[in-house]
């Protein structure tokens, strides 16, 4: 179980990623039981994801280091931002408790302020670099999902707060909802690059890929609202119309994604034979199906888009689905991993 520990993957936290955002999902379309359910039980995941990071922390420092600065392996330790927010977000609209929220919230942005210059700074010092194409995944845009999700959360404690706190936070959404669409504008350019001047094998098209579209789905997220909250900042409300058409500009972008991303899997498992089984980073791809159906849901309702209605509850089904699929598939993997353990003890 040591062994298991010391290889712990730092993109865990998806899994708070994707319970959440489904939960969050289930919330805004009415279905209380399954927000509920999904919020209880990524509370006690979220518990045990961090005792779990802080035993591996201190058991093996060394792998945590050498996994801050790999460039594959990095990248994922922005899911304990995301997740972090995630769930200060089910805190807010799901429970009411908004100082959990905002204690969830500074855990997060002194998370984020850290992660951001230890990796990248990481990154450009290493003597030894991989070339881009070994280098590079949709992992990397778990960035662009961190900043968003603390815009996200600021977003929705700034309803709460009073002035001139209500400013302050929704001010720092925007600017971490402007600076996150810079950031995967810088990625997004090297990952299309490796995409299309690359030889591309099965094996190299892994879950987080789905993030490409994930990051403009939570991207649409905080635009959306931005919007709703401009009423209270007159700063927003003068910006209103850039808001609107960038928010749109996020959705579409999103959406293009979604087509080629079934393609690409089509191709890797039915047409190349790619094995399918459980992968922690396949809660990476669970999280861009519910976020997206969050998404569309706040941007209807942002800007009476309702021909669009029929959306995000389809898309709720799919990321539930998924979800419990790959839920199906953790329980296997912890269940043969617990059966080993008893074995390899008993042998002794």
């Amino acid at each position: 179980m040591l062994t298991q520990l010391a290889g712990l993957s730092p993109a865990y936290f998806g899994m708070v990623m994707a319970t959440g955002i489904v939960s969050l999902a289930a919330h805004l379309l009415a279905m209380q039981f399954v927000a509920r359910a999904l919020f209880l039980l990524n509370c006690v995941v979220y518990v045990v994801l961090w005792f779990l990071t802080i035993l591996r922390l201190v058991r093996y420092p060394r792998c945590c280091f050498e996994d801050l600065i790999d460039h594959l392996r990095g990248p994922g330790f922005f899911t304990v931002v995301a997740g972090t927010c995630l769930l200060g977000s089910q805190f807010v609209l799901l429970v009411g408790e908004y100082r959990v929220a905002m204690v969830l919230w500074g855990l997060a942005a002194v998370l984020w302020v850290g992660l951001t210059y230890a990796i990248f700074a990481g990154f450009t010092v290493k003597e030894h670099k991989p070339p881009l194409q070994q280098g590079i995944s949709g992992a990397w845009l778990l960035a662009v999902v961190a900043t968003q999700s603390i815009a996200v959360l600021s977003a929705l404690l700034a309803v709460h707060a009073d002035q001139p706190y209500r400013i302050e936070m929704n001010f720092l959404a925007l600017s971490m909802w402007l600076w996150g669409g810079m950031l995967y504008i810088w990625m997004m350019s090297l990952i299309f690059y490796r995409y299309t001047f690359f030889s591309f094998s099965p094996g190299d098209l892994s879950p987080p890929y789905w993030i490409n579209m994930g990051a403009m789905a939570i991207s649409t997220l905080t635009g959306s609202l931005l919007i709703l909250n401009s009423h209270d900042a007159p700063f927003l409300l003068s910006q209103l119309p850039f808001i609107k058409g960038f928010t749109v500009f996020y959705w579409a972008t999103g959406t293009w994604w979604i087509p080629m991303l079934l393609i690409l899997g089509i191709w890797r498992h039915v047409y190349r034979h790619f094995p399918l089984k459980y992968d922690p980073l396949y809660w990476g791809a669970v999280f861009p199906l519910g976020m997206y159906a969050t998404s569309t849901h706040q941007m209807i309702q942002a800007m009476g888009l309702e021909f669009l209605r029929f959306l995000p509850e389809s898309f709720f089904y799919v990321a539930l689905v998924v979800w419990t699929t790959v839920f199906a598939g953790f329980a296997r993997h912890l269940l043969r991993q617990v059966t080993a353990f008893r074995l390899s003890g008993s042998a002794e």
